[in-house]
């Protein structure tokens, strides 16, 4: 029984981080109407610029993480405004064709640079842990979180309460209604990517301290965002957060009593039964 608790835990600590994996491409998705298939390598690239600060500059991973932000979040605003404006009355297919593109780029520009080495961030307190009943607790996931949860929450908050926040809601529910109010498509949408790539950034740093990265971590990632945004739902961040922890506990108990081969298979099994027994996703209105 034990066991099961601790393999309970390890899900939803999981599921934490697949949740803001997630939240970039859900929300991307729910305003822009962008499958933005390089999201994946956009963690990856957030990823690597926390293992840089942590290696090179000894700045601890959890502190580089507002850096590795800023840095998504401007080549976010920049290729959005220099590329994806241009075709963003596109069909879909144009832009998952762009998309995909940049994700060969960013891979191949990472294996340029870093190698296809993997590579790993480890603190000194990487394999400190603690106990509760029995159920061993890792500082590292445990962190990893609530930063994964309170930024998820922040998200909800800057969506629902902020002038910029009811602009994006605006601009995705009907973009003329929103025009009539004031609102900049344009600068919305740039803004809006800029924050999708921006938690990208910080999912690629908490998810370089707790697994190993290398270039080509990118579409897996970005496959798991997308099964995560489908069964929570696009217009609800919280939805996000249930998604991702359904997702992180399913994968953990299948890991245990079935095998970690079939994982990557039940998270697409979930997906396809998600999509036709409620396809708004578990808490969403539109998908």
């Amino acid at each position: 029984m034990l066991l099961l608790w601790q393999v309970l835990l390890s899900g939803i600590l999981l599921g934490g981080l697949y949740a803001l994996m997630a939240l970039g491409l859900a929300l991307v998705w729910g305003v822009l109407n962008i499958v933005n298939l390089a999201h994946g390598a956009f963690i990856m690239v957030g990823a690597y610029v926390t293992w840089a600060l942590f290696t090179y500059l000894h700045i601890d991973p959890f502190v580089a993480l507002p850096v590795a932000a800023a840095v998504l979040f401007v080549i976010g605003y920049a290729v959005q405004r220099g590329i994806l404006n241009l075709v963003i009355r596109a069909p879909m297919f144009n832009t998952l064709l762009i998309t995909f593109g940049l994700e060969v780029v960013l891979t191949f520009l990472a294996q340029l640079v870093f190698s296809a080495d993997f590579r790993t961030i480890n603190p000194s307190y990487a394999g400190s842990n603690f106990s509760v009943g029995g159920i061993t607790i890792p500082y590292l996931q445990l962190v990893a979180f609530l930063i994964a949860c309170a930024l998820t929450f922040a998200l909800w908050a800057f969506l629902t309460r902020s002038r910029i926040g009811r602009g994006i809601r605006a601009a995705a529910q009907n973009l003329v209604a929103a025009r009539l109010y004031g609102v900049a498509p344009r600068s919305i949408y740039a803004l809006t990517f800029g924050l999708g790539t921006a938690l990208a950034g910080v999912a690629g740093g908490l998810y370089g301290t707790v697994s190993q990265i290398n270039p080509y971590i990118g579409g897996a990632l970005t496959a798991k965002s997308f099964v995560i945004a489908i069964i929570g739902g696009l217009d609800n961040p919280l939805g996000v957060i249930v998604g991702g922890l359904f997702l992180g506990v399913v994968e953990s108990l299948t890991a245990l009593y079935i095998g970690p081969t079939y994982k990557d298979a039940i998270s697409f099994g979930l997906l396809v039964v998600v999509l036709i027994v409620r396809p708004t996703g578990l808490l969403g209105r539109t998908a």
